[in-house]
C-alpha cells in the first residue's frame, strides 16, 4: 500500500507557525491594561485631601493665627474627621466649621469642607518660626497638614501703680510720693526709657530713678514718683499724667490728686471768720443803742 503523504498545515494561511502565534498573544495580554492594586481601603479613594490656602503665617505674640483650610471627603460614603493640633507648651487652638467651633464633624461622601483654624501663642512665646502640625484622623486613616507660625517681636508697655488705685490726698505746700509700677509686656525689651509728669502750673515731679537702662520682656520695676504742690494752692481735684516711653513704646498714667488745705491755714481762715463776727457784733451793740 502506499503511504499518504500530507503537506505540512499552515496556520490561519498567514506562514505562522503556532509556537509563534503563542508567543505573540501572551504577549497581548501582558500589556492589557490590569487592574490598580495598593494600599487604598475599600470604599476609600486618594481624593481625600487636607490643605490650606496659606501655610505660613506672621503676627505679633499678642495676637491670633487663622489659617483658613478644606477637607475633602474622596471616599463613596461619609465619615467622621476628628481634629486634632501639636501645639507647643502654653499655646492653644480652635477650629471652625460655618462659624461654629467643633472638634470634629461629619463630611459626605466626594464633598469638601472649609475649616477656620485659630491658633493663640503662649504670653510667653518668644520671637521665632513654629511648626504646627494639624490632622484630621478618621477610621480612613490620617490626613496631615503641616502650618507655621512665625511669631514676631513686639514692644509693650504698661504704667500703673502696685495696687491699681489712680488717686490720692496731698496737702497744698506739702509733697506726695506716688509708687509707679512698669511693666514690659511685650516679648523684646526695652532699653533707656524716660519718665516725665504733666502737671497743673508751678508744681514739680521729681522720678526715682529717672531712667531705666532695662527692663526685659515680662519684667516690673518700681519707680516713686515725688509731686511737690506748692503753698496756696486751693483745694479741689487736680490731674497729673505720669509718662515712660523710648523710641519703640509709650504708656501713660492719669493720677488725681486731691489737694486739702493745711491745719494752719484753716485755723486762720476760721480766726479771721470769727474776728469779723466779733466785730459785726461790737459794732452793733455800740451803734445799736442810738
Amino acid at each position: 500500500m502506499l503511504a499518504l503523504h500530507r503537506q505540512p498545515r499552515r496556520f490561519a494561511g498567514r506562514g505562522l507557525s503556532p509556537c509563534l502565534f503563542v508567543l505573540l498573544f501572551s504577549s497581548a495580554v501582558i500589556l492589557l491594561p490590569q487592574p490598580a492594586t495598593g494600599n487604598t481601603s475599600p470604599g476609600r479613594t486618594a481624593s481625600s485631601s487636607f490643605t490650606a490656602r496659606l501655610m505660613n503665617l506672621e503676627a505679633t505674640a499678642k495676637e491670633t493665627f487663622r489659617f483658613n483650610a478644606s477637607l475633602t471627603n474622596g471616599n463613596n460614603r461619609s465619615v467622621i474627621y476628628e481634629l486634632q493640633t501639636g501645639l507647643p507648651a502654653g499655646w492653644s487652638s480652635s477650629f471652625r466649621v460655618d462659624g461654629m467651633p467643633v472638634t470634629s464633624f461629619r463630611l459626605d461622601s466626594n464633598k469638601s469642607q472649609d475649616i477656620s483654624i485659630e491658633l493663640t501663642p503662649s504670653p510667653t512665646v518668644k520671637p521665632g518660626k513654629y511648626a504646627i502640625p494639624v490632622k484630621a484622623v478618621s477610621d480612613q486613616g490620617t490626613l496631615e497638614l503641616n502650618l507655621e507660625a512665625v511669631v514676631k517681636g513686639a514692644y509693650a508697655l504698661e504704667l500703673t501703680t502696685p495696687t491699681g488705685l489712680l488717686s490720692g490726698e496731698v496737702t497744698e505746700g506739702s509733697k506726695k510720693s506716688v509708687h509707679l509700677t512698669l511693666k514690659n509686656e511685650g516679648t523684646l525689651p526695652l532699653d533707656n526709657l524716660e519718665l516725665s509728669a504733666q502737671t497743673p502750673t508751678k508744681w514739680n515731679v521729681s522720678f526715682e530713678p529717672a531712667k531705666i537702662d532695662r527692663l526685659d520682656p515680662g519684667s516690673t520695676i518700681n519707680v516713686v514718683a515725688h509731686v511737690e504742690v506748692p503753698d496756696k494752692t486751693i483745694a479741689g481735684d487736680y490731674m497729673t499724667n505720669f509718662t515712660v516711653k523710648n523710641n519703640n513704646a509709650t504708656a501713660n498714667s492719669a493720677y488725681r490728686l486731691t489737694v486739702t488745705t493745711s491745719w494752719l491755714a484753716g485755723s486762720v481762715g476760721v480766726l479771721v471768720i470769727l474776728l469779723a463776727f466779733g466785730l459785726v457784733y461790737s459794732l452793733m451793740r455800740k451803734y445799736g443803742r442810738r
